[in-house]
């Protein structure tokens, strides 16, 4: 009888889905602690996608964009930018602490740099990285591309595309996919042409896809802007991008 019952619970442990979490995972910009947070197949060797979260920091869109990601075999790390003590309470001062990091694009930069290097101690293979980012996380993740970060590809997920005039287009060497809503009233169409002669002059392999229908936060289920249907497009866009690029 006790072999039975450990037969069927072997039979059952086999079947049952494992459960899905995120980590806290704490590190450091000198003085400054921030706290990120990894899918729970650490330690196991396999590509990894860096998620750089909205304007109001770590938030649900980016916990569950993680958890699907975990799904489909990837370590995805979401990255802290703002760090300990600087999460904003509302958009206002969401406004404020994005446009330092929009304005101080190294700084950015450099925050982003960490958390790649958390995601690799992860267990990411190096060569096998993207980067996805939503909102001030997608100018993030176009900030990567422009500093030529060793990534395989980078999406922007409803991102802010501009950038100061008296900044150079430069040579990009990542793979770019930008998702844009089409009613995002920040992109303007000399924003729009911008980016794409910046990628066209840094001889980007590119794609832009632009959403019918759907403003600024249309992926985010939490939204009023929410488009169930273009927000499903875009997530099955992201992955055939992913599975392409680090397959």
């Amino acid at each position: 009888m006790k072999n039975i019952c450990l037969t069927l619970f072997a039979m059952i442990s086999t079947t049952m889905p494992y459960a899905q979490n995120l980590n806290p995972v704490s590190y450091n910009d000198g003085d400054q602690q921030l706290h990120g947070l990894v899918t729970s197949n650490t330690g196991k060797s396999m590509p990894g996608v860096l998620i750089l979260p909205a304007w109001r920091g770590i938030d649900k869109e980016a916990k569950t964009a993680a958890l699907e990601l975990e799904k489909e075999g990837y370590i995805a790390f979401i990255a802290d930018i703002y760090g300990e003590g600087n999460i904003p309470a509302d958009n206002a001062s969401a406004a404020e602490i994005a446009g330092y990091y929009k304005t101080r694009y190294k700084a950015y930069q450099h925050r982003i740099a960490l958390a790649l290097e958390q995601l690799k101690k992860a267990g990411a293979v190096p060569d096998k990285i993207a980067v996805i980012g939503y909102c001030f996380g997608g100018t993030g993740a176009l900030e990567v591309m422009r500093a030529g970060m060793p990534v395989q590809g980078v999406v922007s997920i409803h991102g802010g595309l501009g950038k100061d005039s008296d900044r150079p287009n430069g040579t990009i060497s990542t793979r770019v996919l930008i998702e844009n809503p089409a009613e995002d009233k920040s992109v303007t169409p000399e924003i729009y042409d911008a980016v794409v002669r910046e990628l066209k002059d840094g001889k980007a392999n590119w794609q832009l896809i632009t959403y019918a229908h759907s403003g600024h936060t249309f992926t985010n289920p939490e939204s009023p802007e929410y488009n169930e249907l273009m927000a499903r497009r875009a997530w099955q866009h992201t992955l055939m991008f992913l599975e392409e690029i680090l397959e």
